[in-house]
C-alpha cells in the first residue's frame, strides 16, 4: 500500500506541476491542477492504512477506508475502455489519463481488500495457519447462477446488433457498410477493421471474453484449472486473475450502464432529447441506447455479483469478515 501511495502521490504531483491533465470531463480534459488532488487522495490512502495497521480496523478508519475506496474507484472510471482501445491498437486520448486510471485501480483494491479484513489474524493464528491455505470454496449459490444467466441474457440483443452490422446487415437504418466508414472515420485500428472485413465485430469477441470471464466466477472451474489446461491443471486459480478484470469491469459498467439507462428512460419519456448521431432518426438512436444500457447494466450488475460471491468463496483461511 506505501509503494502504491507513494507511486500515484508522486505521479499526480509531476502532473500537476508539469501541466498535465490526470483527469478528464465529460467534455474535454479536467484543469491540471487537478493532480494534487490526486496526489492528496493517495497520500490520505496511506495514512488511513498505517492508522489501521496501528490501531485495527475500527468501525470509522473501516468508514473512511470505503470512502477512499470510492473516490479511487471514481477515478478508475473508464479504464476498462481504455484497456478495450488498446486491445484493438488504438490510442487512448491521453496516457497521463489512462495511467492515473490504472494507479487508481490498483488502489481500490488494495483498500477494498483491507477494509474487508474484519480482523488481523493473530500472532498465534499466524503462526499456525500457513499463508497459502485456502479454504475449500462452495459452489456459487443459485440466486448467483441465475443472476449470471441473467447477465449473459442481457448481453444478447447488443451482440445480435453488433453482429448484423459486422456482416453486412442493416439494423435501426445503419447499414453494415456505413458503420464500417464510421469506425474508419473515428481512427479503428487495422485490426478492428480487418476483423470487420472478415464479418466479425470486435466489442462481440469482448462479450464473449466478458461471457466467459463471469461464468468462470460462477463454476468451478474458475477456481482451479480444468485437466484440459497444459502444465496448470489442477492447480488453485490465484484469486487476482479473474477478480481484477471483473472489479475493473463492474466499476466501469455498472455506473455507465445505470446513467445510460437513466437517459434512456428520459428520453422515452420525452424529457430529453436524444441526439440522431450518426442514425437516420432520433427512434434508431433511443432503440440503440437501450440496447446497448441494458447490456452495460445488466452484465456489469452480474459480473458485481458474481465477483462478490467469487471474493468470499475464495478467501484465505484465517480472514474474518
Amino acid at each position: 500500500m506505501t509503494l502504491w501511495a507513494s507511486v500515484h502521490a508522486c505521479f499526480g504531483v509531476v502532473c500537476a506541476l508539469s501541466g498535465t491533465p490526470v483527469l478528464r470531463w465529460v467534455g474535454g480534459p479536467a484543469p491540471s491542477a487537478l493532480g494534487w488532488a490526486v496526489a492528496a487522495l493517495a497520500v490520505l490512502a496511506a495514512l488511513v492504512c498505517a492508522a489501521v495497521a496501528r490501531y485495527g480496523l475500527r468501525p470509522p478508519l473501516r468508514a473512511l477506508l470505503w470512502a477512499v475506496c470510492g473516490l479511487a474507484a471514481a477515478t478508475a472510471f473508464s479504464l476498462l475502455m481504455d484497456i478495450l482501445v488498446l486491445l484493438f491498437g488504438q490510442a487512448v486520448d491521453s496516457w497521463a489519463v489512462t495511467a492515473n486510471r490504472a494507479l487508481a485501480a490498483i488502489g481500490t483494491l488494495l483498500l477494498a481488500a483491507t477494509a474487508r479484513a474484519a480482523r488481523r489474524p493473530s500472532a498465534v493464528a499466524a503462526a499456525t495457519t500457513p499463508a497459502t491455505a485456502v479454504a475449500a470454496p462452495p459452489a456459487a449459490s443459485l440466486r448467483v447462477h441465475l443472476v449470471a444467466c441473467a447477465g449473459t441474457a442481457a448481453f444478447l440483443p447488443y451482440v445480435v446488433m453488433k453482429q448484423i452490422w459486422a456482416s453486412g446487415g442493416t439494423f435501426a437504418g445503419v447499414t453494415g457498410e456505413e458503420t464500417a466508414a464510421i469506425s474508419e472515420r473515428n481512427g479503428a485500428s487495422g485490426l478492428w477493421l480487418t476483423l470487420e472485413s472478415w464479418g466479425l465485430d470486435g466489442t462481440v469477441l469482448m462479450a464473449a471474453l466478458g461471457t466467459f470471464l463471469l461464468w468462470g466466477l460462477v463454476r468451478p472451474w474458475g477456481q482451479v484449472f480444468p485437466r484440459r489446461v497444459p502444465f496448470l491443471r489442477g492447480r488453485r486459480v490465484p484469486r487476482g486473475l479473474p477478480l481484477t478484470p471483473a472489479l475493473i469491469g463492474a466499476a466501469t459498467l455498472v455506473p455507465y450502464g445505470v446513467l445510460g439507462t437513466g437517459y434512456v428512460v428520459l428520453a422515452t419519456a420525452g424529457v430529453v432529447t436524444v441526439r440522431r448521431g450518426d442514425f437516420p432518426t432520433s427512434a434508431d438512436a433511443l432503440l440503440v441506447g437501450w440496447i446497448g444500457m441494458i447490456a452495460f447494466a445488466g452484465y456489469g450488475t452480474a459480473l458485481a455479483v458474481a465477483a462478490r460471491s467469487y471474493w468470499l468463496r475464495t478467501r484465505p483461511v484465517g480472514r474474518g469478515g
